[in-house]
């Protein structure tokens, strides 16, 4: 019996970064052990941001929480591998970025030692950055400003109290790494997000040739619409200004449907964000039907140690829910 056959999951290509990313992971991996996550490189700030300068290597930040998503380990390691050091000169740091870093100088390339910490880590799937060159966020303000560095550009959005415009890679479409385009190539299913729009899955999709394999692909594209905007980067922003923005970065439509929670969370769940200008999403359905997307709206969303997320087993069993009845009304065998 043939591969194809016997194959009841998708395979499943994961693109973006941050915690959104790392979220529906842990959630997917119950699923479908076909996974490839695409992480974005331009993380410049925090732990990640101090071993980028020190170490020379990629930022191992949204890397090592999707390794840890995917990671099937005992919770004593779990806990172990997201311990934050809150004192002395690692103040700040994570066990798991220096568990990379350690990785990364025995490896002598950051490829190999994010695929030899997936190996350690037992991981469902496979963790892949979008490339390994050395690259930076740039990002431009309706006003005029701009700003070179991911950590900076929230600072900059307050002064500056606008939109973002445009964000773009320096040096701009940089090589992708080869085995992200065969992941890509090679999909069933492709999802996009969640995370922040700006900062991870924008810049994930800039790297050279990623955007056009997505656009190109004929498998099910889905865009994961975030809960809540954010603070910083998408403040009174609808689902379809997010779509709007991933389309003009992109070239054009890369996708054709998107899910978005329809849950309404309890006011004093949303109080706290209002300090930051920051609310929940809902579709905003005529104006997204105009962009030509086929939405689902499904409630995904949940309350996690005080703060509003998505719920990574709901979240998975709709998303599987969804390329499922898709497959069938292509009139398709689910691969």
């Amino acid at each position: 019996m043939s591969d194809e056959i016997e194959r009841s999951y998708p395979k499943t290509v994961c693109i973006g970064g941050g915690t959104g990313l790392s979220t529906m992971l842990r959630g997917l991996k119950l699923y479908t052990p076909d996974i490839t996550a695409i992480v974005t490189m331009a993380d410049d700030g925090g732990g990640s941001g101090v071993l980028r300068e020190e170490l020379g290597m990629l930022p191992p930040g949204d890397v090592r929480n999707c390794i840890t998503a995917l990671a099937n380990i005992e919770p004593a390691m779990a806990k172990l591998m997201t311990y934050r050091f809150d004192k002395g000169h690692l103040k700040g740091q994570s066990f798991g970025n220096l568990f990379l870093a350690a990785m990364y100088g025995i490896c002598g390339s950051f490829e190999e030692a994010v695929t030899r910490m997936g190996d350690v880590l037992a991981i469902t799937g496979k963790v892949l950055p979008v490339t390994t060159e050395d690259v930076r966020l740039y990002a431009e303000f309706e006003n005029g400003a701009a700003v070179l560095g991911e950590s900076k550009i929230l600072a900059v959005k307050k002064l500056s109290n606008c939109r973002i415009r445009r964000v773009k890679l320096v040096p701009e479409h940089p090589k992708a790494l080869p085995q992200s385009i065969e992941a890509i190539n090679e999909a069933d299913l492709i999802l996009i997000g969640p995370g922040s729009l700006y900062t991870s899955i924008i810049p994930a999709l800039l790297a050279d040739s990623i955007a056009d394999a997505v656009k190109n692909s004929p498998a099910v594209k889905l865009y994961i619409a975030n809960v809540m905007t954010q603070d910083g980067e998408t403040e009174g922003y609808t689902v379809s200004d997010h779509v709007k923005s991933l389309f003009d970065h992109c070239g054009g439509r890369i996708f054709d449907k998107c899910l978005t929670n329809n849950k309404v969370l309890p006011e004093e769940a949303l109080e706290k964000y209002k300090e930051e200008d920051a609310e929940q999403i809902f579709a905003d359905m005529d104006e997204l039907k105009r962009l030509g997307m086929t939405v689902y709206e499904r409630p995904v969303a949940g309350i996690y140690d005080g703060y509003i997320r998505h719920n990574p087993r709901l979240l998975a069993k709709e998303i599987m829910g969804i390329y499922a009845d898709i497959s069938k009304e292509k009139g398709a065998e689910m691969p």
